[in-house]
């Protein structure tokens, strides 16, 4: 019997089942993919992308021709809403999609107004696509005088875009200096030895690391802190407080404390069956989940046997997340950070470990000529 699945989103963690959508078209089954770009930027390689080690074709998926080339169709919208009860989604464009089976890879973002931030100068670190504008803006600002540039947020993410800024800067030729607010402390849920590593790294290249303080707003050139004093910038990065997609909550859906759709062993929602999730979207109950593209890597295969499954009523199949992931950072002057469990290691090995890595995984789904592809409109 035909039934209809419906992808929402074209995240890491839907990426096997876009690759193999045959298994589903030739059992009969309409397949859409719903998404508001038809690229989808490969985080990983985001800082390494603002840093100008990788060009845009490197680090993006055609997920529109991925999908079409094989029989799905592809919807370039937004879902602004979920009725589970009757199985529709309700779209920005006004439309509707009816479901039998849904998933959702919609990642995370970052809530500006919890900052008192303001798009105009601030670059919310998600989605990754922020980063090329950005990095378009900086280089010409740099033309006129040196810049402040501010990076809120001192965990990966934040440490990767300070080490990343860092060298676009120096690749161009310009002056910026660059602050990490970091919050209560550095890389706060790691070893210490890590925190040092990556202080000595950026504080090795003037990096600014403040700790202790935090921002209360950002908002025309000035960030407020907690502590009375303030910081003026040029451009702001908020790289803190990244929450899954607020569509679930105001869907009224059984959500984790972050938000994120509350899904089983099954990455399957605990009271609607026919909706299921992966990457930072989710909430896996009983195992809260960094939000670390790893374990939406690891979700692909069990998203792509259990919506199988699901569409013709067989068993499905647990996702068990590691206690224990790799951590490897790009710290923006071709040396990595790497950290798993007590095991730390800085230097140049590392970052040629991660990029062997990224290369790879981009290379299993770029399947559309990506590589091939201009700049177009992100033309650098």
């Amino acid at each position: 019997m035909s039934r209809h699945l419906v992808l929402v989103g074209g995240g890491h963690a839907h990426m096997t089942v876009m690759l193999n959508l045959a298994d589903f078209v030739k059992r009969g089954h309409r397949v859409t993919l719903v998404s508001p770009s038809p690229y989808h930027y490969y985080s990983g390689m985001g800082p390494g992308l603002l840093g100008g080690t990788y060009r845009p074709q490197q680090v993006r998926f055609h997920i529109r021709k991925i999908v079409e080339k094989r029989g799905a169709s592809f919807v370039e919208d937004r879902v602004i809403s979920i009725d589970a009860e009757g199985r529709r989604l309700c779209l920005k464009s006004g439309a509707e999609l009816d479901y039998d089976i849904a998933s959702f890879n919609t990642g995370s973002g970052v809530p500006l107004d919890k900052t008192g931030a303001e798009k105009d100068d601030v670059v919310p670190v998600k989605p990754i696509v922020n980063l090329l504008q950005a990095r378009r803006q900086l280089l010409q600002n740099m033309a006129g005088r040196c810049q402040e540039v501010l990076v809120v947020g001192g965990g990966p993410a934040g440490v990767e875009l300070a080490g990343n800024l860092w060298r676009l800067v120096s690749l161009a030729g310009g002056e910026a200096r660059i602050t990490v607010l970091a919050g209560s402390r550095l890389l706060r849920r790691f070893p210490d030895r890590v925190r040092q590593a990556a202080l000595r790294s950026l504080e090795g290249r003037n990096v600014r690391v403040l700790e202790g303080v935090r921002a209360t707003s950002i908002k025309d050139g000035q960030a407020a802190l907690n502590d009375g004093q303030s910081l003026l910038y040029d451009m702001a990065f908020v790289a803190a407080g990244v929450e899954p997609s607020p569509i679930f909550l105001d869907s009224g859906l059984p959500t984790g404390e972050d938000g994120g759709l509350l899904v089983n062993e099954y990455l399957q929602s605990t009271v609607y069956p026919e909706l299921f999730g992966g990457g930072d979207c989710i909430s896996l109950q009983g195992h809260p989940l960094a939000k670390v593209g790893v374990y939406a890597v690891r979700q692909n295969p069990i998203l792509h046997a259990n919506l199988l499954a699901a569409l013709e009523g067989r068993a499905l199949v647990p996702f068990k997340p590691q206690k224990r992931y790799m951590l490897i950072l790009n710290l923006g002057n071709q040396r990595g950070l790497f950290c798993k469990g007590r095991w730390v290691w800085e230097g140049r090995l590392p970052f040629l470990l991660k990029d062997w890595i990224d290369r790879r995984f981009m290379k299993t789904f770029q399947v559309s000529g990506e590589l091939r592809e201009g700049d177009g409109n992100h033309n650098l």
